[in-house]
């Protein structure tokens, strides 16, 4: 005896649905528990099973039509029994549905079409629920761009749990992938990795893991920088001045320099940028100073610190008299003292007494930054690394070697002008590095 399939209720709240799509078409078997047709609600797409077997006999509804839950949808029955449309659905056996779907309801089998966009003037709100029916989704068949052919429902399990639908093989119309097809895989323990389905191609997406936090202790010399840069940041004005050097002829005599020298004796570029920071200073003694309350200490000596990176922190160790040394003298003091400060057995004079310091980051692919004031001093010189870029000569874009450096000036020392032409200077010495030799 035929048997009537009416939309189902498929939430508490439900009280409509969108055939999106017939899974079987009229004439075909179908077998009870089998997929019928895929309904979208406000909240998925679902695939709504035969109740009955037999062959489908009648489809009552037009693909995209928003049907009222209840509403008789198909009749399935024997193939040679006589079957009759439900009282009330009309001359055309077909329940009646809203005004949108008469007015451009697909034929099943026939391509959706946007009702909004074939007749706007004849679409009605929905009374019964204030969320406006989605339009039907296109399923990818074998052929078209995009993979597999599987339902909607299947490919947003498959996509929760992470499943290749390309690994799969369907038991739905056509080899078509269906939800129990998914439920099988998945209780066979055959979940992919993790991914991200963009169109039809899903990408691979790193697997998050938790990790609990983790509270870390702060070491002797953390705690002594942690106290000494937030009492300067917050106590001291700073301001900053950035200049870009030329740096090729200062590379090309480094290079010559070190030919001749063994490699526990080489010159490094920040040898130079001491020994010229430490020959500026003499033309600007405001900067080679720390601030006293009342009044300016200008100091005699000019003392160059440079940070170093250590365990857990940065130390300061000081090349004294920088400005009276050579260069190969600066290169054989820092060489030593850096050393000691990274195996643990700094000596109190390796980091006491620095009058101004550099902090040189251009080991580590660094263009520019800024560096936070060592107190008392007035002034730090931030170095980053040298970069062959394009660069106007005479008219003329050329390859060229380039680097930039920033210094940090305490307000209440000296001004911008001062520390503009302090870096000027600077350039005097590192863009004519013969200077450094003398």
């Amino acid at each position: 005896m035929a048997e009537t399939i009416s939309m189902p209720k498929l939430g508490f709240d439900m009280q409509e649905g969108t055939l999106v799509r017939w899974v079987k078409k009229e004439g075909e078997q179908i077998n009870k528990g089998d997929v019928l047709a895929e309904i979208e609600t406000d909240k998925a797409t679902v695939e709504v099973e035969s109740s009955a077997a037999g062959t489908v006999r009648k489809l009552l509804v037009d693909q995209g039509s928003v049907v009222p839950i209840g509403t008789p949808i198909a009749i399935v029955g024997s193939p040679d029994e006589k079957v009759e449309a439900p009282s009330g659905s009309g001359t055309d056996s077909k329940p009646k549905v809203k005004e949108a779907e008469k007015a451009g309801a697909a034929k099943p089998g026939a391509p959706v079409v946007d009702k909004a966009v074939m007749a706007p003037e004849k679409i009605v709100q929905k009374s019964s629920s204030t969320a406006q029916p989605s339009p039907a989704k296109e399923i990818l068949e074998p052929g078209q761009k995009g993979g597999v052919k599987a339902s909607p429902l299947a490919r947003k399990l498959a996509s929760d749990n992470n499943l290749e639908l390309d690994n799969l093989e369907g038991s739905g119309p056509g080899g078509r992938i269906v939800r129990k097809d998914i439920e099988a895989a998945l209780a066979g323990g055959m979940a992919g990795a993790p991914g991200k389905l963009v169109g039809a191609r899903r990408l691979p997406v790193t697997e998050i893991v938790t990790r609990q936090d983790e509270s870390v202790p702060l070491t002797k010399l953390r705690t002594i920088i942690a106290r000494r840069m937030t009492e300067s940041k917050v106590s001291v004005p700073h301001f900053y001045v950035t200049h870009e050097y030329a740096l090729g002829a200062l590379l090309t005599l480094r290079k010559q320099v070190n030919e001749d020298l063994p490699d526990d004796q080489k010159i490094s570029v920040n040898d130079f940028i001491v020994k010229a920071a430490a020959l500026a200073l003499r033309e600007f003694p405001n900067l080679n100073a720390s601030f006293g309350g009342d009044h300016v200490v200008r100091h005699g000596a000019i003392n160059i610190g440079v940070a170093v990176a250590v365990e857990n922190g940065l130390l300061t160790v000081v090349n004294a008299n920088s400005d009276q040394k050579s260069i190969y003298e600066i290169a054989a003091g820092l060489r030593e003292m850096v050393g000691r400060a990274r195996s643990g057995k700094v000596k109190p004079e390796d980091i006491e007494g620095s009058t101004f310091s550099v902090s040189n980051m251009g080991m580590y692919d660094v263009e520019n930054f800024i560096a936070i004031l060592n107190p008392p001093e007035a002034a730090i010189l931030a170095v980053g690394s040298a970069r062959e870029v394009p660069v106007v000569e005479n008219g003329v874009v050329q390859p060229g070697w380039r680097m930039k450096a920033t210094i940090s000036v305490d307000h209440r020392v000296s001004d911008g002008a001062e520390a503009a032409r302090f870096m000027q200077a600077m350039a005097k010495y590192i863009e004519q590095p013969w200077r450094l030799l003398l």
